[in-house]
């Protein structure tokens, strides 16, 4: 990783962390949060599922994550990652791992966040269609910050990989959009 890298997750990480004391800060003068007592009425459960047919070229991924309503403006929570992409005689990749998101809604319409994901990359790429010519493994890390549009449990937004390094990336972009859902 490269010394700006570094410096732009450092800073990344201390935004975060303010926006975290601060919102700690003002849930101390309320008296509760929706006057709501117990861990797992707290708890909310989502994620996304993706499914790209093509000419040749398949995507199917499932993506489950929980948050836990720190209070109005914070929640924290972690995800899981599953994907499966194919290019007709050309690879085959198998995507797993793991994720850690902060979500901030500083006002209910808009959403701020943070997400840590790292991913094991297992793809064979195929030669004359017979066999594996040989496989690329790797782990690949990312950090998005990003921001959206909310309502109620949805919200539609864009990320950016601020550790996105063209060669080594698994997606083709650092910029990406998204949808978000929690039930």
């Amino acid at each position: 990783m490269k010394k700006n890298q570094i410096s732009i997750v450092f800073k990344s990480f201390f935004v975060i962390l303010i926006l975290l004391v601060s919102s700690f800060a003002i849930a101390q003068e309320k008296e509760s949060f929706d006057n709501r007592s117990n861990f797992w009425d707290k708890v909310q459960f989502g994620g996304g599922l993706g499914l790209g047919i093509g000419s040749g070229y398949t995507d199917i991924s499932v993506m489950p994550s929980a948050i836990y309503n720190v209070n109005e403006i914070v929640a924290v929570g972690a995800g899981l990652q599953f994907g499966y992409l194919a290019s007709k005689n050309y690879y085959n990749s198998f995507v797993y791992g793991g994720s850690l998101v902060t979500l901030v809604n500083p006002i209910p319409e808009l959403q701020l966040s943070a997400e840590l994901e790292q991913v094991r990359v297992n793809t064979d790429y195929k030669a004359n269609n017979v066999r594996p010519a040989f496989s690329d493994n790797y782990w690949n890390t990312a950090l998005y910050l990003g921001a959206g549009y909310r309502n109620g449990g949805v919200t539609v937004g864009a990320r950016y990989d601020v550790l996105y390094n063209d060669k080594k990336s698994l997606y083709g972009s650092a910029f990406m959009p998204f949808v978000r859902v929690y039930f």
